[in-house]
């Protein structure tokens, strides 16, 4: 059976094992265009997804994503910032993750190969919703199966193989072309690296779209620490053009949320 690209040997790397690491890093230099010329050819995919996740969140619907191995743990960083960058309100983006690597009951919903926990996971999810779906192979059965039993919901798929299942079972199917790895099979690497970078892409500008952001601030952020404090006093006082002092009194009397002491501040 001939194995997917992201399993294929690099014709360029196959003395990897022998070298020392600043030729390690300078092999790894060269190739990383590969995933950036991935992730550009993919744009309008991205942008299509963005806009259904828009869409999906201005009516109220659930984002729900689904991963295993490194996909999972991307989907579960990206879904842990959404809450802190951009104010999503809790439940609204969702992580569903298979992995072998941890072992927090609350995060690991199954192995890669359990082909029921995925859907049982979704099971609750319906028409107004939204499942994005990441594997490198895209044939991962946690998140194929999951995908197949999303009957009503409409469906997103990243993959980094051209033939992926996973591509041909979604509504909006992304494919980040990554090729094979510097270390075969190690799909962490470029394959990942595109995933990471398709998932910011998506998410930031649905945000946008939804208009999260003014000018180029994170305007629905919550000061619930210092960083955060700080961060939202610089934000005041950049689009209102106020002092820190004013801006902090502003933030306090608004919950520390940027947008409603800016509101406050633009008030007649």
């Amino acid at each position: 059976m001939t194995p997917p690209n992201t399993e294929r040997r690099h014709p360029r790397s196959t003395g990897l094992g022998a070298l020392d690491a600043n030729a390690v890093l300078s092999l790894m230099d060269d190739e990383e265009p590969v995933v950036t010329r991935a992730v550009a050819r993919a744009r309008p995919a991205l942008a299509a997804a963005a806009v259904e996740m828009a869409r999906t969140c201005a009516s109220g619907g659930t984002v729900a994503f689904v991963g295993g191995g490194t996909s999972g743990h991307l989907v579960l960083q990206e879904v842990a910032e959404l809450g802190p960058t951009f104010g999503a309100p809790p439940g609204r983006f969702r992580a569903h993750i298979a992995s072998s690597s941890l072992h927090d009951p609350a995060v690991v919903t199954a192995r890669e190969d359990d082909g029921e926990a995925g859907p049982a996971a979704v099971a609750d999810l319906g028409p107004g919703d939204l499942l994005i779906a990441v594997a490198a192979s895209g044939s991962t059965p946690f998140v194929l199966a999951t995908v197949r039993n999303a009957h009503g919901i409409r469906t997103c798929g990243i993959a980094n193989n051209p033939d992926a299942p996973l591509l041909a079972e979604v509504d909006f199917p992304i494919l980040l072309d990554t090729g094979p790895e510097l270390l075969t099979g190690s799909t962490r690497l470029k394959a990942g690296t595109a995933q990471k970078l398709a998932l910011n892409r998506i998410t930031t500008a649905a945000h946008v779209l939804l208009g999260a952001v003014r000018e180029n601030h994170m305007v629905e952020l919550r000061g619930t620490n210092d960083k955060l404090r700080r961060r939202a006093v610089a934000i005041v006082t950049d689009l209102m053009g106020v002092d820190e002092d004013r801006a902090r009194e502003a933030l306090d009397a608004a919950g520390w949320h940027v947008r409603s002491a800016v509101e406050h501040l633009a008030a007649p």
